[in-house]
């Protein structure tokens, strides 16, 4: 746990203490399970029915299903795609993966078949866990996984060929000797959102918990505190939903809220923090920008909440001061990328948050920014975010693909491929990825502060920008704008926003051209793709040309 009042104390004081031998399922499950009474897991199902589930059942049923994967051929190095929502089986399944020394795939329910076949084919994965819902998805695609032998699916007795979930764990001992696992030993496999070519499988090591561990509890103001209970609506097949939130809070034997609608509610959101209690959260900044359209939630809930963390796109200072007026904290953005997690953050409790920031770097890890030779560049000057390596967060590798994970470094750096520059305090500035940074003429514009200026606009709801070709600047800026309920669309509300951006911003940073639109292009995960974006202005573009 992070120790000090002040930002350098505490990044000062910091030393990793990573054993040779660990466990990502014993660490989140078996080391609590002896507080016979102690709460992990509190489930809320779509009909509103509450389960609660303490860390002596959770070992218990880990333990049976353990078992039950090991009957069925499952080994140590085994790959076993979870494709589940946020519930329960989620979490025993991944406890009983670790205890085997398998290795687990969280796959988003959101996924279509050949989103699933590619996962799956490309990790050749053994095994499948799921459910009926998402059953269907699995048996189309099975014959095309010469590797998967094993499908287990909850409430699926009587279909041929696929085990059912509960019925395995009945028939399994609750006695299990885990595999002696070490730190440095394959634990998951996550996939990358795929935003700038084919999804890579990012393999990471046990240790990774221990290395996500300072990322959570700075964000979140010094975690756990007596009384925190944390949730996120970020689906758990999610890094930042598995491994910000759900196994940090089980490390420190704090309880989780398992609920994800199939759609998020905002409405609903504030709902649930209230009647839970819950203190702390990971909030997307979509999530973030929809809860804001909430009227008057303080005068109709109750809810006091400590930390509210959020990653993934960048906030900005409107999202800032909603935090403060409504939610009574300072909202603490934090930064990291699948393959090396939650590395940049902020903590409101011990450092300055300055808006536009990602924050600095968290204690334990040594992030810089570097030019195209891997050279440390100087403060203020742009360049390439990247970590020092060896880092217990950082990946093994792509699992299938050395060529990719040796372009992934340089010298002894992590490339991120985020452009950006870090200030003579330690603060870093997100300008965008390497690929979505637009050069219009002599400028650099980084879509992040574009969006987050057309987000202050009085009839905005959601807005992303990317690069467009053009013929005498290179590109221009181009906006996706999803307005608000019931606002006029016309060319007279698109001069006034150009206005606004030229005004508010750089001049040469407005958008030169504004599409309006329902909604916008996003991976499972919330983050804008601004490649489809891009696809689709070329089309709009094509169809105009006839």
């Amino acid at each position: 746990m992070l120790t000090g009042k002040t930002y350098e104390e505490i990044y000062n004081k910091f030393r990793w203490e990573v054993p040779e031998y660990y466990n990502i399922g014993l660490d989140i499950c078996d080391k609590w399970a002896n507080e016979k009474y102690r709460l992990a897991l509190i489930y809320l199902d779509p009909e509103g029915k509450e389960e609660k589930y303490t860390f002596w059942e959770l070992k218990n049923l880990s333990n049976q299903l353990a078992n039950a994967l090991k009957a069925n051929g499952i080994e140590k190095g085994d790959r076993v795609g979870i494709l589940l929502p946020q519930c329960p089986e989620t979490l025993i399944s991944h406890i009983a993966i670790y205890k085997i020394g398998g290795i687990a795939i969280p796959l988003f329910v959101l996924f279509g078949p050949q989103a699933l076949e590619y996962r799956l084919g490309n990790s050749q994965a053994k095994g499948v866990i799921t459910d009926r819902e998402n059953l269907p998805k699995i048996l189309e695609i099975k014959d095309r996984l010469p590797n998967l032998e094993m499908v287990m699916a909850i409430d699926s007795e009587g279909e041929e060929d696929v085990l059912d979930f509960w019925s395995s764990i009945e028939k399994g001992s609750r006695y299990f000797t885990p595999v002696s696992t070490k730190a440095d030993d394959p634990a998951l496999i996550i996939y990358t959102s795929g935003t700038t070519g084919p999804p890579k499988g990012a393999l990471h090591a046990h240790r990774t918990l221990l290395g996500h561990l300072p990322g959570v509890e700075f964000p979140h103001n010094l975690f756990p505190k007596e009384g925190d209970i944390f949730w996120t609506p970020a689906d758990w097949a999610w890094i930042g939903g598995l491994i910000d939130v759900l196994f940090p809070s089980l490390h420190h034997g704090i309880p989780v809220l398992a609920y994800r609608a199939k759609k998020f509610d905002p409405e609903e959101a504030f709902y649930l923090i209230a009647k839970y209690g819950i203190r702390n959260s990971f909030m997307p900044a979509t999530a973030l920008n929809m809860m804001r359209q909430v009227k008057d939630p303080k005068e109709r809930y109750d809810y006091k909440m400590r930390s509210i963390g959020s990653g993934g796109e960048t906030l900005g200072e409107g999202l800032l001061q909603w935090g403060r007026e409504v939610m009574d904290l300072e909202i603490n953005e934090f930064y990291g990328q699948t393959e090396c997690n939650l590395v940049v953050g902020n903590c409101a409790e011990v450092m300055k948050v300055t808006p536009g920031s990602m924050g600095r770097a968290i204690p334990g890890h040594i992030v810089e920014v570097i030019n195209e030779n891997g050279e440390m560049v100087k403060p203020g000057e742009f360049g390439e975010i990247a970590i020092k390596r060896p880092d217990p967060v950082m990946f093994l590798g792509y699992w299938g693909n050395p060529e990719a994970t040796k372009e992934k470094f340089i010298g002894g750096w992590l490339r991120t491929g985020d452009m950006g520059k870090k200030d003579e305090k330690g603060y870093f500035w997100f300008t965008g990825r390497e690929d979505d940074v637009i050069e219009s003429g002599a400028y650099r514009i980084g879509p992040g502060e574009v969006e987050d200026c057309l987000m202050k606009h009085e009839t905005v709801t959601l807005a992303a920008v990317v690069g467009i070709p053009d013929k005498v600047r290179g590109e221009i800026v181009k906006a996706f704008i999803v307005p608000k309920e019931g606002v006029k669309v016309d060319k007279a509300l698109e001069d006034n926003i150009k206005q606004y951006v030229k005004t508010k911003l750089e001049a040469y940073a407005y958008p030169r051209e504004i599409e309006f639109v329902k909604e916008l292009p996003t991976t499972t995960t919330g983050k804008i793709m601004r490649k489809e974006l891009r696809r689709m202005d070329m089309e709009k573009k094509a169809k105009e040309k006839g």
